[in-house]
């Protein structure tokens, strides 16, 4: 008794195409969109940054009588004689540099550069201020699109 072979074993070379294919498709698409997340993730860890210098330069101010001028880089405290007001000013999440900061006494500007172009929050001068634009003395600069910025209230 001969055994009969069945001659079609495995796949064909069409089949392992297409199916290599999808999967390349499927794995750009989830690719792309990881990377925006891990952007929308660092910004929002930016705004959170500046939120909270934001709030220690007001601190600053209402015992100094003045913001503090310049703003130490980022690593080191701002501090006051023997107060404290922030044990560790925060770095940008990406670059590990300072976020921007400029103030003349009585006012100041604070910015961070954004990642997403398409963030809700970011600043679109002039036409988000007019004529008060918060960009204006602001060292730092990243393009009106993707910056985000905070002044004193």
């Amino acid at each position: 008794m001969k055994k009969i072979y069945n001659s079609k074993k495995g796949f064909t070379l069409i089949e392992l195409l297409v199916v290599i294919g999808i999967i390349g498709i499927l794995s750009g698409l989830l690719m792309a969109n990881f990377i925006g997340v891990r952007q929308r993730s660092r910004d929002g860890t930016r705004k959170s940054n500046l939120s909270q210098i934001q709030s220690a330069v007001e601190l600053y101010r209402s015992d100094q009588g003045s913001y503090p001028s310049p703003l130490p880089a980022c690593g080191s405290q701002l501090v006051s004689g023997t107060v404290v007001y922030m044990q560790k000013i925060p770095c940008d999440p990406q670059s590990a540099a300072s976020y921007g900061y400029d103030s003349a006494g009585t006012t100041y500007c604070l910015r961070g550069c954004l990642e997403n172009s398409n963030d809700s929050e970011r600043d679109e001068l002039p036409a988000k201020y007019g004529s008060n634009d918060p960009g204006v003395g602001c060292t730092l600069t990243c393009g009106a699109a993707k910056s985000f910025t905070l002044q004193n209230p």
